[in-house]
């Protein structure tokens, strides 16, 4: 699995198209695995920083949980309607929670506000990237992507 910084080395269009994304709100959709197995859905936050892309979550969240047990998530950028869509990203890969003080100053240091009370800090590992635009003209839907063990892929859907 890769780091942010290793997916803009091995696929540099894609990681800014997908980064361009996720830099355009400030919320987006994180699923997660319940204990049962079936998904769960939240609104999350996320940032990149030392060539990390990572998120917070408010201490003892479900979510938080949720990634404890299990690290596989899937993270939606948050979509606008046509006529002013843009594209979507997805990203899926392990959240890794980072629990030692240094690493979390590190990574916290970005950002301007750093949330009061306790949270987990988690960093993604990347298994796949999406990044779903229009093509030109705007006929049809252009999918560009990466998978670990595949590498990049387009595809055009008519």
């Amino acid at each position: 699995m890769l780091s942010w910084r290793e997916l803009e080395s091995a696929e540099p269009a894609l990681a800014a198209a997908a980064g361009d994304l996720f830099r355009v709100r400030k919320h987006h959709v994180l699923a997660t695995l319940r204990s049962n197995g079936s998904p769960r859905l939240s609104g999350q936050e996320v940032w990149f920083g030392q060539g990390e892309l990572w998120f917070g979550v408010m201490g003892g969240a479900l979510r938080a949980r949720d990634l404890q047990r299990d690290g596989r998530f899937e993270l939606h950028t948050s979509s606008t309607d046509p006529p002013n869509w843009t594209g979507d990203a997805k990203l899926a890969g392990l959240a890794e929670e980072i629990t030692r003080p240094e690493e979390v100053r590190r990574a916290m240091s970005a950002q301007e506000q750093v949330p009061p009370g306790s949270f987990h800090l988690f960093r993604c590992r990347l298994a796949e990237v999406v990044v779903t635009r229009l093509g030109e003209p705007a006929d049809h839907l252009v999918f560009e992507s990466w998978r670990e063990g595949r590498g990049a892929l387009r595809r055009e859907r008519r």
